[in-house]
């Protein structure tokens, strides 16, 4: 790449995120008006796979590369994301947006809420754009009931997931800000005034959202490290600066917070900033009983730092093994740690197998040769091959005779290609009445069979459950994926009884999945965590629909981390003969 080529990409203020972004709007401005689904599929695969990418497109388009090369992206899509790397901006999204009521978008953000509902809603009611207001009154006044699709139950279902959405303080997707969060650190530990520098807050402690990033640096020079700060071409907005305190706000709208202190008391600062608020407050009680004080700057007694530098001395200090940063909620964690008895917590290096990817033979990217090498490049030692069953008909859902082909195909990979193991799987429909989407004598012939429900999310908590229950009867379900169905920010969970279902899995012998897709990470930490205490295994899945997806992986790790997870409690952390042995005694 020629410097001009260089400096060039460097000043240039387009980001990935920024041009999945606008793929996003433009397929949801397409559902709206009722296009079609593989081509507004078409646009949400590609804003997954730029928020995969390992490098911002526009540094590999200036080097010469052709986005047209990457998974999923055909050569319209290229177009559109050269034409934003160059302008800043997507013609296409200019056309569509004034074809479509602004509000009818934001609607479609509102949990439960889906393109042909947001419609109906502005058509309805005319509300003003940007008013959620406006429907939520109209919720007040009873004249949601009487349009097409709602009833008074729905009219006050509607009225409350409204109220969430417009109290709700603008949150983003984990995955969504990890790139960021990673230029950020690098930027500023290029600088030789930056002793260290890491990630703090929410981000950290790897939750599925987070509302900002919190940064802490350890530095004698904090006016040039600021000046260092400022002066990244993705700043839209200063907030507040100071000496040691700086707040900005990024051109994709999400708030950075830098902290600068000596480095005596860097391991103070990355405490308290961590968090959470429960686990700092629980630490402060402590230091009082004690006769001592913490703070942003260290523990002290009286006037003498005694602890700071490191997380490490500040724990040993209250007589604490250290605190992995996923487990500070102050949920029983400093207990565990004064007793000995914190989790040895699972790694990304632990699992040996994914249990839940998609080939082009339902929805999918790439084919089961190209996943499965992929796979194999990622370290692991199998994978288990998942699509869609016949009912998603969206997704190109296999009926009984093709997963009959690919089973055969799975033969014929397995036999060819020694020391990497595919496993013959699908992910079945749970349909409304529990039954599965597929005869038996076809998911007799899998090593393993996930199921999933994938409609009838708002059914009553009694009905989703019995549902689920009856699908778990299935001697042949040995995964039950996603469990509760939720998408962050845009679907809560279905209204589940998870300890009855947890508890059912454990006589059945099925596993619960962790789903690590960036969109999903479901169960929850608190679910996984209830999960390990009822006895019941996890399986982790990526849910992959591409190569690139098996990265996702360390996402679900995240969440197996933060619900205190071991080796032992995951089941993919086994050899592929182990888990198969575990499978078939389930059945």
């Amino acid at each position: 790449m020629t410097r001009e080529r260089v400096e060039t990409v460097q000043q240039s203020k387009v980001r990935n995120e920024d041009i999945a972004r606008a793929f996003g709007e433009v397929a949801d401005i397409l559902a709206l008006e009722e296009e079609n689904p593989f081509r507004i599929r078409a646009y949400r695969n590609a804003a997954r796979t730029l928020r995969g990418l390992g490098e911002e497109v526009a540094v590999m388009i200036a080097r010469g590369g052709d986005p047209d090369d990457l998974p999923g992206i055909g050569k319209d899509l290229a177009t559109q994301i050269r034409e934003m790397t160059s302008t800043g901006h997507l013609a296409k999204l200019d056309r569509l947006r004034p074809e479509v009521q602004a509000l009818a978008l934001e609607l479609c953000h509102v949990s439960g809420i889906g393109p042909r509902r947001a419609m109906d809603l502005c058509l309805g009611l005319k509300p003003r754009p940007h008013f959620l207001a406006d429907v939520l009154a109209a919720c007040r006044e009873g004249r949601v009931r009487s349009l097409p699709g709602f009833g008074v139950v729905s009219e006050q279902s509607l009225a409350e997931r409204l109220k969430a959405s417009m109290g709700r303080e603008k949150r983003f997707k984990l995955a969504d800000v990890q790139a960021i969060a990673n230029e950020l650190l690098a930027n500023l530990r290029g600088d030789p005034a930056v002793e260290t520098a890491e990630m703090a807050g929410s981000y950290r402690r790897k939750k599925e959202t987070v509302g900002d990033l919190d940064l802490v640096v350890a530095s004698n020079a904090p006016e040039r490290v600021t000046r260092r700060f400022l002066s990244m071409p993705e700043m839209a907005q200063v907030l507040a600066t100071g000496r040691t305190k700086t707040s900005i706000v990024l051109t994709g709208g999400v708030q950075v917070d830098l902290r600068i202190v000596p480095a005596e008391s860097f391991g103070a600062a990355l405490l308290y900033f961590t968090g959470s608020k429960a686990h700092n407050i629980e630490l402060r009680r402590m230091a009082q009983r004690q006769g001592m004080k913490i703070n942003e700057y260290g523990v002290f007694d009286g006037k003498d730092r005694v602890a700071g530098a490191t997380e490490d001395s500040i724990y040993r200090t209250f007589g604490l093994a250290y605190i992995e940063p996923e487990l500070r909620e102050n949920s029983g964690e400093i207990e565990a740690a004064a007793q000995g008895r914190l989790p040895d917590l699972v790694r990304l290096v632990d699992i040996k197998g994914d249990l839940h990817a998609h080939t082009s033979a339902s929805d999918g990217m790439n084919n089961l040769r190209e996943m499965a090498l992929a796979a194999r490049a990622r370290g692991l030692d199998y994978m288990a091959v998942t699509d869609h069953s016949r009912r998603l008909t969206v997704a190109h859902g296999l009926t009984a005779d093709r997963l009959l082909q690919q089973i055969d195909a799975i033969d014929r990979f397995n036999a060819e290609n020694a020391g990497f193991t595919v496993l013959k799987g699908v992910e079945v429909d749970i349909l409304s009445d529990g039954k599965l989407d597929l005869p038996d004598d076809a998911l007799g012939r899998l090593d393993i069979v996930v199921a999933a429900i994938h409609s009838d999310f708002a059914l009553s908590r009694e009905k989703q459950t019995e549902r689920i229950l009856r699908a778990l009867d299935n001697k042949y379900v040995s995964v039950l994926a996603h469990p509760t169905g939720r998408l962050l920010l845009e679907r809560d969970a279905c209204d589940i009884d998870m300890k009855r279902i947890f508890r059912a899995a454990r006589l059945r012998g099925c596993f619960m999945e962790i789903n690590a897709q960036p969109d999903r990470l479901d169960l929850s930490n608190a679910h996984c965590r209830m999960a390990r205490e009822e006895g019941v295994k996890l399986s982790l899945g990526s849910d992959a629909h591409r190569v690139g997806d098996f990265a996702d992986l360390a996402f679900g790790i995240n969440q197996a981390r933060r619900g205190w997870l071991e080796v032992g409690d995951i089941v993919n952390t086994r050899t592929v003969s182990e888990l198969k042995a575990l499978l078939a005694a389930a059945r």
